[in-house]
């Protein structure tokens, strides 16, 4: 029987991997799916960063801890992170999964986390949440994204486990070419407890979606939270932008 990493290089010689970005060989040292140029242009987030999305500060922090992007926002959460910036090749990760049901690439989510303790520890102790999609939304996808990136983030980490604590009964047009006012109004009411959920008074609780963008739609899930009665509640994503 083969090894795992045996294996891999025997399939690699008679199917080799393509880089998800630029499409040429994956022939990068740290990832599986992207070749070496494109894994030098993710950029993993580390402190400092804006407390509430997580958004790397560039260079040292003065003044506000709180980025242009979340300046509109009034967080119903306690605190946030992200992975990696969505730009060039990372943004392709997120695509691929997204777009594509490229679960492949949570392998190599998997790596990113493991070297960016900022990230991976956030994680310890909590029950993620990941962000309902419509049930019709879901059946023409055949997955929700970010139930899949909170799989694999309590996969790496050292999280309690993913719970389906909210649903979506309220189909919505997507928020990709709407403005931030939009954006609110679009998922306003969006978003319910589910039938069976229960929370825990002093649990730790981290909703979990693909790619921060203007905060709406966690907002929007963690104002449900807050009624149910949580009140340690973060969010994270893998991407931002």
């Amino acid at each position: 029987m083969f090894g795992r990493g045996l294996r891999h290089s025997f399939l690699d010689v008679f199917f080799p991997r393509s880089c998800v970005h630029c499409g040429s060989g994956a022939d990068s040292e740290r990832y599986q799916f992207l070749c070496q140029a494109c894994s030098r242009e993710v950029f993993l987030s580390r402190p400092p960063s804006c407390t509430t999305c997580g958004y790397p500060f560039f260079g040292l922090l003065s003044g506000s801890r709180v980025c242009p992007h979340c300046e509109e926002l009034e967080p119903l959460f306690d605190e946030g992170r992200t992975l990696f910036l969505a730009k060039g090749a990372a943004r392709s990760l997120v695509h691929e999964l997204k777009y594509n049901s490229g679960f492949y690439i949570l392998e190599d989510v998997k790596r990113m986390i493991a070297a960016t303790p900022y990230y991976r520890d956030y994680f310890a102790g909590a029950i993620l949440v990941p962000v309902p999609l419509h049930a019709t939304k879901e059946r023409e996808r055949g997955f929700n994204q970010s139930r899949e990136v909170a799989k694999a983030i309590c996969a790496a980490t050292e999280a309690r486990s993913v719970q389906d604590l909210l649903v979506r009964p309220l189909y919505t047009q997507t928020q990709t070419r709407l403005s931030r006012a939009a954006r609110h109004q679009n998922v306003k009411n969006a978003f319910a407890l589910a039938a069976d959920a229960a929370v825990i008074a002093d649990q730790t609780y981290i909703l979990i979606d693909d790619v921060f963008t203007t905060g709406s739609t966690l907002n929007a899930c963690a104002a449900v939270l807050r009624s149910a009665g949580v009140t340690r509640l973060k969010v994270a994503t893998l991407g931002h932008g």
